[in-house]
């Protein structure tokens, strides 16, 4: 079984319109969406759901009210600003509080409540989603809007991807990266085969590319690069064959600008099966190289 993840160090390049097309392309394969803070390859696999979790991923505090004191220590003890006081219409303190979004759920307010009136418990950041497409099984995840370990997310839907895997004896696993080089990029990388890189030839697109062929090599992750829309700059698309051929790294192939792209991404077609042109032959192309160079 082998791990293919298409990143790019930054938003808007098409990582997902290019792996949507991938995913009709490969036999024999699961899929991924780890962009767990945005998910959207699944507007354009359409999945029928087969299984939907909750992910639990930090912790929370909550007052006990019928035990708090009032003795407002948890205020001073707070780092956050989470813990508020509620008042009545005279203006005296009703209750205390704890904002849950501005909760870290560190626990420091817990252990210095004198009378243990403060509880922490896990708390509910997202769901994950195992389902079957025309294409195969697909995995993905939603992240709750202002929760945090994204990283944690992506771990957890990978294992459900490899475990389902093993399971329809698969021999790829395909994954649409999330964008940049944090946390959930770092999560998404562990473990790979090949990082397909997607760049564009634009200054923001050139320099993202870099920060991400770091990260990628730091892990010793085999590299390849394929560039989208390069004819609308050959100039800068010169830049990226340059730096990739000064970092002994291939480019898998070229895709070509076409306005037909956004108009299969509204009617949620991945392109291959939304037009036979030069487009679709060029993402065949780049996974025939995957495969026949032996990159996998």
């Amino acid at each position: 079984m082998k791990t293919v993840v298409v990143i790019s160090g930054k938003g808007g390049t098409g990582k997902t319109f290019f792996t949507a097309s991938l995913a009709v392309i490969a036999k024999n394969k699961v899929m991924m969406d780890c962009d767990v803070d945005a998910a959207n390859l699944y507007i354009l696999l359409h999945p029928e759901i087969k299984k939907d979790d909750v992910f639990k991923g930090g912790y929370k505090a909550e007052i006990e009210q019928d035990i708090c004191i009032r003795c407002e220590k948890c205020l001073t003890i707070c780092r956050f600003e989470a813990v508020k006081t509620v008042k009545d219409k005279k203006g005296c303190i009703d209750r205390i509080a704890i904002d849950p979004i501005s909760c870290e759920g560190c626990g420091a307010c817990s252990y210095g409540c004198p009378v243990k009136a403060i509880s922490i418990s896990e708390k509910e950041s997202g769901r994950y989603f195992i389902s079957d497409t025309k294409y195969g099984p697909f995995v993905f995840a939603k992240l709750d809007i202002a929760a945090e370990n994204s990283g944690k997310l992506v771990t957890k839907i990978k294992k459900e991807a490899y475990k389902l895997a093993e399971e329809r004896k698969a021999k790829y696993i395909i994954i649409d990266g999330p964008p940049g080089i944090g946390c959930p990029v770092i999560a998404t990388l562990s473990g790979a085969d090949l990082a397909l890189i997607i760049t564009e030839p634009t200054l923001s697109g050139i320099s993202d590319m870099e920060r991400i062929m770091e990260v990628a090599a730091f892990f010793g992750i085999k590299i390849k690069v394929v560039i989208n829309k390069y004819d609308l700059n050959i100039e800068n698309t010169a830049k990226i064959e340059q730096i990739c051929k000064d970092k002994k790294i291939n480019v898998a192939g070229y895709i070509p600008f076409s306005e037909k792209v956004p108009e299969s991404v509204v009617q949620t077609i991945p392109y291959v099966e939304f037009s036979d042109d030069t487009v679709s032959e060029s993402i065949k192309n780049i996974w025939c190289n995957v495969i026949k160079q032996g990159w996998l």
